[in-house]
């Protein structure tokens, strides 16, 4: 058999391996996090419960990822790649960073002090980027000073959350 009878062929064969992983991924999450919000409340459209968020994401997360794995049944694609792990750990790094500087935290003879959303939004923009194989300093710093300026805008005044800005500066 030839390569344009094997093209030719159908049936249920995996022609992007890499879309089908991903779909799988996706099911496997919405999974988990429906499993691990089972014990919330959803409760109605007009007071809504706790459950609703997570149960909905997960839904929504297990339908585009079963999708994904329709088309990679359908449409050709790239196969199935190994992937970088400077970008999970520069991305969950700068997760985990605002985490821990946001509000501060001790633990035995470490102590970090809040730094708050002025300090902690462009160092996790700043952290995240380095994952970036064509980083460009000028571009990430005029960017994370711009999305912090966003975020304080939107999380601190507009949406009025308790989020220190700078409690080491102001107070605040």
């Amino acid at each position: 058999m030839s390569l344009n009878q094997m093209e030719g062929t159908k049936g249920l064969r995996i022609r992007s391996s890499q879309d089908m992983g991903a779909g799988l991924f996706m099911i496997a999450l919405a999974g988990l996090a429906f499993v691990l919000a089972r014990d919330l409340p959803i409760g109605t459209l007009r007071q809504i419960g706790p459950g609703m968020l997570p149960k909905s994401f997960a839904v929504i997360c297990a339908t585009l990822g079963l999708l994904l794995c329709i088309t990679s049944l359908r449409y050709k694609g790239e196969k199935l790649s190994g992937w970088s792990w400077r970008g999970v750990f520069f991305v969950l790094g700068a997760a985990c960073v605002f985490g821990l500087t946001i509000r501060g935290f001790d633990l035995g003879p470490i102590r970090v002090p809040s730094l708050g959303l002025l300090v902690s939004g462009p160092l996790v923009i700043l952290i995240s980027g380095l994952a970036a194989s064509d980083l460009k300093w000028k571009e990430l710093v005029i960017f994370s000073v711009a999305m912090s300026a966003a975020c304080i805008l939107l999380f601190k005044y507009a949406l009025s959350l308790p989020i220190p800005l700078a409690p080491w500066l102001l107070g605040i």
